[in-house]
C-alpha cells in the first residue's frame, strides 16, 4: 500500500544540554489521552515547512490539520485498529526496510562507497597467477594449494618472466592463461571480486602484489598500468570476420573488403546502410551496427581504443584490426565519468550486494559486541565440538548434535547484554537451522553455527533497541503506525463510504446542485479537412441539410484522412475550435441565426481548412449525477470528513498549549 495520504517524516534530535531536553519534553498537545511533546511537534512542523519563517499564523494553521489528523489516530486505537493482523503485519513489514540502515557501521559504509567511487576513477590493468581451492577446501588442500601459489611467485621474485611462469606447467589455474598470459586488461571497481580489487587498488604500479584469497582459491597479480576512467561511449561498427587471424591470405582478403567499405563511406554513402549489407555482426548489422553503451574492459583491447580515441560524436575510424577482424567504428555518444551524486544511489545497490557489505556487518558485529558487553564461555564450546566430533555424518539425516554432558545443557554459552543464550539453546538451534555445508568438519561447522547464532542474536537485540537509541528512527515508526491507522480509518469513514453510499451520494447531489455547474457551451461539429475542395464539399453538405458524416464515410475508401470531425458542447477553454467559436462571438464577428445554419469556414496548418457548424450557445446549467460524479464523490467526502472530524472533536478532549507552541516563532 502506497501511503501517499499522511505525513512522511524523517527527524534527527540533538539533545545538546538538559535545558534544552526539558524543553524538548514540554506537551504542546493533548487529543483524548496521546500526548505530544514540542520536540515531535516541532520537528513535523519543519519537515512539512521546510525553509519557511515560522509565524503565529503557520503554526495556527498547521496545528489545526495536525489535530485533526491525531484525532483519526486516537479513534482508530481507540477501535483496535492497531491490534489488528494485518495492521501489525504491515507496520512490522516496514519497520524492517526502515531498520535495516541502523543494522550496519553507517560510517564505515559512507567510507565504502566513497572509495567505491575514488577508484571508479581510476582504471586498473593487471595480470594474475590463480592457483584454484575451495573456500570450505580441506585443511591438506588449503596448505598445499597455498605452497604452490607462494613457490609461483617466489619464481616471479626470482626474475622469472611472468607470463612464462603462468603458463608453465602446474602455473596459473584460469583457464584464460594460454590466450592471455594471465593478462585481465582495464578494470575498475566492482569488475573483479572484492579481496582481489583491494589487491589491484593497493598494489603500486609494476609491483607484485600479496597473496590474496578469493571464492575463487590464492591469486596474486601484478599491476601493469594505471589511468583516469574513460567514461561510457556508445558506437557503431562494421565487422568483416577473419576466421584465423593468423592466416596473412585471410587478413588480406579481408582487408580489401573493409578498404572498399571505407572507400564507400567516403564517397558519401551511409554507415547504417553499409552495416546493413555488409557487415558480419548478426547481433547489430540490422539494427545498422549499433552496439550498446559500454566502458573499459567491456570490448577487447583494440576495439576500445579505437572507439574512445574518437573526439566527436559523428567521427568514424580508419579500418582496424582486432581478434575478431577487421572492423570500421563510428562514434554515437559519449558520457562523461558520472559525479558522486548521480551515482551514490546505485553505489550502495551495488555495496549491499558486494562482498563489501559483509565487511561493513563484521565491522557492525564488533561494535555491538564490545556495546553489549558479548561474552562466549571457550570450555563450553570445547565441550560441544568434542560431542560433535563423537557424531558420525555429524547433521545427515537421523544423526542430530547430541550433548555428551547433559548437565551443561541449562548453562551459558554466551550472553549478550545479560541475556544468556544456554548450550542447550544452541543445540535445538544447530539441528533446526539450515547449514552452508553440513561435509565440513564438525569443529568448523560448530564454529561457523556458534556465529551464526550470536550474530543474529546481537542483531535482533540491537533491532529492539532502535526506538529508544536513535529518536529520528522512532518518529518515523510512529509515523507510519499513524499513517497506516489514518489510512485505513480514513477510506472506510470517508473514501470508500462516499464511492459506496449510493443514496447518500444522490442526496447530497440533489441538496447541493448548484455546487455542480455546467459553464456556457459552445454547441458546434467541427469538420477538419485536408484541402479546400473537401472544406467546400463540408460546406455544401450543411447548408444542403445533408449529413457531413455520411459523406466522410464515402471518401474513407480513396482518402480517410479527408475529414476529421470534433463534436459536442464545449465550454471554454477545453476544445481549440470551441474557443474559436467563443471568440468570434465575442468580436462581433460571429451572429448566431435560429433555423439557418451558421458555418464558420477558415484555413489552417498547410492545405488544411477547418469548417465549424454552430448550432448555438448552452447558458449555464445544472450537471447531473452522472456528468459531475467526480466531483460529487469528492465533495461528498470532503463533507463527510468534516462532519466525522466535528463528531472526534466532541468525542475527545483537545487541549492545546499555546504557550508552548509559539516558543518555536524565529
Amino acid at each position: 500500500m502506497k501511503l501517499n495520504r499522511f505525513f512522511t517524516v524523517v527527524f534527527t534530535v540533538l539533545v545538546c544540554n538538559l535545558a534544552l531536553g526539558q524543553a524538548s519534553n514540554k506537551i504542546v498537545l493533548k487529543v483524548g489521552n496521546e500526548s505530544v511533546t514540542l520536540s515531535d511537534f516541532e520537528h513535523i512542523y519543519k519537515k512539512n515547512n521546510n525553509n519557511v519563517a515560522v509565524t503565529k499564523e503557520g503554526l495556527d494553521e498547521y496545528m489545526d490539520l495536525f489535530v485533526k489528523f491525531k484525532l483519526k489516530v486516537v479513534e482508530a486505537e481507540a477501535l483496535g485498529m492497531d491490534t489488528a493482523a494485518d495492521f501489525t503485519k504491515e507496520l512490522s513489514g516496514y519497520r524492517k526496510q526502515l531498520a535495516r540502515p541502523y543494522l550496519v557501521d553507517t560510517e564505515l559504509l559512507d567510507e565504502i562507497i566513497h572509495e567505491a567511487y575514488a577508484r571508479q576513477q581510476i582504471e586498473v590493468k593487471a595480470r594474475h597467477i590463480l592457483v584454484t581451492v575451495g573456500e570450505n577446501a580441506a585443511a591438506a588442500d588449503t596448505i598445499r594449494a597455498w605452497n604452490r601459489i607462494h613457490k609461483l611467485k617466489d619464481r616471479i621474485k626470482s626474475g622469472e618472466d611472468f607470463e612464462t611462469v603462468a603458463k608453465s606447467k602446474n602455473g596459473s589455474d584460469d583457464p584464460s592463461v594460454t590466450q592471455n598470459g594471465g593478462d585481465l586488461g582495464w578494470f575498475t571497481a566492482f569488475k573483479m571480486v572484492y579481496p582481489f580489487e583491494e589487491a589491484a587498488y593497493n598494489t603500486p604500479l609494476g609491483e607484485i602484489s600479496d597473496i590474496v584469497r578469493t571464492r575463487f582459491g590464492y591469486h596474486f597479480l601484478e599491476v601493469t598500468d594505471k589511468r583516469e576512467a574513460k567514461g561510457e561511449i556508445k558506437v557503431a561498427h562494421i565487422m568483416i570476420r577473419v576466421s584465423d587471424t593468423q592466416n596473412k591470405n585471410l587478413i588480406d582478403q579481408g582487408k580489401t573488403e573493409i578498404d572498399a567499405i571505407n572507400a564507400f563511406l567516403k564517397n558519401g554513402e551511409s554507415f547504417e546502410s553499409l552495416a546493413l549489407k555488409y557487415s558480419d555482426d548478426e547481433s547489430s548489422k540490422s539494427k545498422g551496427g549499433v552496439l550498446q553503451w559500454f566502458s573499459s574492459g567491456k570490448m577487447v583491447e583494440e576495439f576500445e581504443n579505437a572507439s574512445f580515441s574518437l573526439e566527436n560524436n559523428g567521427d568514424v575510424s580508419e579500418p582496424f584490426m582486432t581478434s575478431y577482424g577487421w572492423h570500421i567504428v563510428k562514434r554515437l555518444d559519449y558520457k562523461e565519468p558520472a559525479s558522486f551524486e548521480e551515482v551514490e544511489k546505485s553505489l550502495r545497490k551495488k555495496v549491499s550486494r558486494d562482498k563489501r557489505a559483509e565487511v561493513t556487518k563484521t565491522s557492525f558485529i564488533k561494535k555491538l559486541k564490545n556495546e553489549y558487553t558479548y561474552r562466549i564461555f571457550p570450555g563450553r564450546v570445547t565441550n560441544l565440538k568434542n560431542a560433535a566430533g563423537q557424531i558420525d555424518s555429524l547433521f545427515h539425516k537421523g544423526h542430530p548434535l547430541v550433548h555428551n554432558r547433559s548437565h551443561e545443557l541449562n548453562k551459558t554459552l554466551f550472553s549478550i547484554a545479560g541475556y544468556n543464550t544456554t548450550v542447550g539453546d544452541f543445540i535445538e538451534y544447530a539441528n533446526t537451522v539450515k547449514k552452508k555445508d553440513i561435509n565440513l568438519s564438525s569443529n568448523l561447522i560448530i564454529d561457523e553455527l556458534i556465529k551464526r547464532i550470536s550474530d543474529e542474536k546481537l542483531l535482533a537485540h540491537e533491532n529492539s533497541r532502535l526506538e529508544e537509541k536513535h529518536d529520528d528512527f522512532r518518529l518515523l515508526i510512529n509515523e507510519y503506525h499513524d499513517g497506516i491507522l489514518l489510512f485505513e480509518l480514513t477510506d472506510e469513514m470517508v473514501w470508500s463510504k462516499a464511492v459506496k453510499d449510493t443514496l447518500g451520494l444522490v442526496e447530497y447531489h440533489t441538496s447541493n446542485k448548484d455546487l455542480f455547474m455546467w459553464d456556457e457551451r459552445a454547441d458546434i461539429s467541427a469538420y477538419i479537412c485536408e484541402n479546400n475542395d473537401v472544406a467546400k464539399k463540408v460546406e455544401k453538405t450543411i447548408f444542403d441539410g445533408g449529413s457531413v458524416l455520411d459523406l466522410r464515410k464515402s471518401m474513407l475508401a480513396d482518402s480517410p484522412l479527408a475529414i476529421k470531425i470534433e463534436e459536442g458542447l464545449f465550454p471554454r477553454e477545453t476544445n481549440t475550435w470551441g474557443d474559436h467559436v467563443f471568440r468570434q462571438r465575442e468580436s462581433n464577428s460571429l451572429n448566431v441565426k435560429k433555423g439557418a445554419p451558421n458555418v464558420i469556414k477558415h484555413a489552417i496548418e498547410g492545405d488544411a481548412y477547418v469548417v465549424i457548424d454552430v448550432r448555438g450557445f448552452v447558458p449555464p446549467t445544472h450537471k447531473s449525477l452522472e456528468e459531475a460524479r467526480g466531483q460529487v464523490i469528492a465533495s461528498y467526502q470532503d463533507h463527510l470528513e468534516k462532519r466525522w472530524v466535528e463528531d472526534l472533536r466532541s468525542k475527545y478532549t483537545v487541549e492545546i498549549n499555546e504557550e508552548v507552541l509559539y516558543e518555536l516563532i524565529d
